[in-house]
């Protein structure tokens, strides 16, 4: 069955020898890039295009065209080699569009020698960027898997190639212009798009009425902040895998690039019109409903912010986008600001040396008049750099005051009356907000970070001591109370964000020192069990949950699921583990660590509630464990960094409202429909 990625979602690959398809519309180029494990290109000599292409493993098309395939063959790449990007770019200099908004939305798959897909992800919300990463081929824990990344460049291939730690980007990108010139004067034109079902050749999109539904410019979750991602090309920033489902722990998925120029607010209109991303793969599908339309704007006056006003097949995925648009948005204009001050520190100084190093006028009024010339024009680009940010964030904190109450249960925070008249789903929705992202210029405005499920990592809800914001917390036995509660606050969301009979909680208390924390889920009867207590108790329950991993990946190997025990819960698992490595032997941390890998493939989640330095007797050997996990903290904390700009972004934990009953009404639904199910 194909994937259908959205940024920041990532898909396993079970083949070495694949295939990648692409289609445009319009003559593109298509290149590849071989990056070490931090993602840098070494050399021109790890870089597939037109120009040169074929490398070890890699062979891309050597001409612009509407229509690509790539060949790629991992077990043929060099050991170096730990990720594959693949690139798209719009040719220069022959007269065609200059930016992927005036184009259709590429569409690219990757599949089989047979032709089989095994997954695809169509690149929407591109504007002024002329060329894009696409897709990501990645290798984790010697396993190799895809990335929809879709970030995009204003800049061209150059900018991508140098945000890729190429030195010699420029030169590059300007032979592979000029041989794409030269193989355009020998190609041939693109024959007409067919419409026969299941065909995915893009078509050429007609301009549709209204404002362009893509949110935010290009912006996605290797692992990091997910807004995911992963959104997370085309839209913007930095995915909360969450994702806003990726920070340097995880927030999920999109890019920023770094030109100031490129900034724009979600839902602006484009330069030449927008595009219709209609997707090819549904075409015999009903359309979906269009999103909600803002009022008018008066002249000179930005547009109105309406939820869902992104693209997507349900209201519930428009809304999914639109943060991590939100996301992007925020990571873009706060990089612009950043480098505007930057600039102006930096032009300052060069005037003040110049000044210095003339003797005439060091001294006396010309010099003096020099220096406040050069102070003047910084604090000058400071406030006009200043007055773009504030303005940003208005429109941005304006879209977050009618999003925020349009959010479903999975994505609203605990105070969003959408709780209040919560009903058990029927569906697992798309992503789950585990708090939200803000950064020192929007202290007052923050973004749900949303991680993409199922859960594909772990997560660490560290009760140690953070260096957190907030001081007035500095008693370690606090600091564990509300780190507990925080887990327990995070697996009553996952309980009641999935159908009844689907998510199943196990909690590990060896010392038995959780016992006020868990009673919301221990009162209403939602835990697969009693809590485990004492060395007996903390063995059994990783026994049990070690030999459901390895019952179902031989089941999936052997392609006989069929053949699983009768007794074998079937539903997605949760395994809290309060205060580790208290109560652990040597072979219940390895079990640990054997669940935290492989679990979360076959549905079995951890959530660990400690602090790293309690761990600090085992030495390295739980080093993979903590990295293998998305750190949360139970106080504001700016631990998370995202991989696209580069910004330090503070977590605030999603916290249930004081005297609220809300945990406990909602625990008691769930609980309830658990009972109507299992009879």
């Amino acid at each position: 069955m194909t994937a259908e990625l959205v940024r920041g979602q990532n898909h396993p690959l079970s083949q070495a020898r694949l295939e990648i398809r692409v289609s445009a519309g319009k003559p593109i180029v298509a290149g590849a890039t071989l990056c070490d494990e931090k993602g840098k290109v070494h050399g021109v000599e790890w870089v597939a295009h037109p120009g040169s292409p074929t490398l070890p493993g890699m062979e891309v098309s050597k001409q612009a065209a509407a229509d690509h395939r790539l060949a790629c063959d991992l077990d043929a790449l060099p050991e170096t080699v730990h990720r594959v990007s693949v690139l798209l770019a719009l040719p220069s200099g022959v007269g065609g569009p200059v930016r992927f908004g005036a184009v259709a939305a590429p569409f690219v798959a990757v599949t089989g020698l047979d032709g089989s897909e095994i997954a695809s992800y169509t690149v929407t919300g591109l504007d002024a960027e002329s060329a894009v990463v696409v897709l990501e081929l990645y290798r984790r824990q010697d396993a190799w898997k895809v990335r929809a990344v879709g970030q995009g460049y204003a800049g061209g291939l150059a900018e991508l190639l140098a945000d890729q730690g190429l030195s010699q980007a420029q030169q590059l990108a300007g032979s592979i212009n000029e041989a794409v010139v030269q193989g355009l004067a020998r190609s041939v034109a693109a024959p007409p798009p067919r419409t026969a079902e299941g065909d995915r050749s893009r078509h050429a999109a007609a301009p549709a009425l209204g404002q362009d539904q893509s949110g935010s410019t290009s912006p996605g979750a290797p692992d990091q902040v997910p807004p995911q991602h992963g959104h997370p090309g085309g839209q913007g920033s930095a995915t909360p895998g969450a994702g806003p489902g990726g920070p340097q722990s995880n927030y999920p998925a999109a890019s920023a690039p770094q030109d100031p120029s490129a900034v724009t607010q979600s839902g602006g209109p484009g330069a030449g019109g927008p595009v219709n991303y209609s997707h090819p793969g549904r075409q015999a599908a009903a359309p979906p409903p269009p999103p909600p339309t803002a009022p008018p704007a008066r002249p000179g006056q930005p547009a109105q912010p309406v939820a869902g006003d992104a693209t997507g097949w349900s209201m519930e995925e428009r809304l999914y986008n639109q943060v991590w648009g939100m996301f992007e948005d925020l990571a873009r204009t706060a990089a612009a600001y950043r480098s505007a001050v930057d600039f102006a520190e930096s032009r300052m100084e060069q005037e003040l040396d110049k000044v210095l190093s003339d003797p005439r006028s060091r001294i006396g009024g010309q010099g003096d008049a020099a220096r406040e010339a050069a102070r003047a024009k910084h604090a000058e680009l400071v406030d006009r750099a200043k007055q773009v940010l504030d303005r940003d964030l208005a429109q941005l904190t304006a879209e977050a005051e009618v999003v925020e109450p349009a959010l479903p249960p999975a994505f609203a925070g605990w105070d969003n009356p959408a709780w209040h008249g919560y009903r058990v789903p029927m569906e697992i929705p798309m992503a789950l907000r585990l708090g939200d992202l803000h950064l020192p210029e929007s202290a007052d405005l923050s973004i749900p970070m949303l991680v993409r499920l199922p859960l594909e990592r772990g997560l660490w809800i560290d009760s140690g001591s953070t260096g957190s914001f907030d001081g007035s917390i500095a008693d370690s036995d606090e600091l564990r109370r509300l780190a507990m509660d925080t887990a327990v606050a995070h697996a009553a969301r996952l309980l009641a964000v999935y159908p009844a009979g689907e998510f199943s909680v196990h909690v590990i208390d060896a010392a038995g020192s959780a016992t006020s924390a868990l009673l919301p889920l221990v009162s209403t009867g939602v835990l697969a069990g009693p809590p485990a207590v004492g060395a007996a108790g903390v063995n059994d329950v990783l026994a049990r949950l070690t030999q459901r991993v390895d019952l179902v990946q031989m089941a999936i190997r052997g392609g006989a699921a069929d053949s699983l025990p009768s007794d074998l819960d079937p539903a997605e698992q949760l395994l809290i583990v309060n205060d580790f490595p208290h109560g652990f032997d040597d072979r219940a941390v390895t079990r640990l660590r054997y669940l935290a890998d492989e679990g979360p493939a076959v549905g079995v989640h951890l959530m660990l509630v400690a602090d790293r330095e309690d761990a600090a007797a085992y030495g390295p050997l739980l080093d993979p464990l903590w990295r293998s996990l998305l750190r949360l903290t139970p106080v504001p904390d700016d631990h998370l960094a995202d991989p696209w700009v580069g910004h330090t972004w503070t977590y605030d934990p999603s916290r249930v409202p004081p005297d609220s009953q809300v945990l406990q009404h909602v625990l008691t639904q769930v609980a309830a429909a658990r009972r109507s199910w299992n009879r």
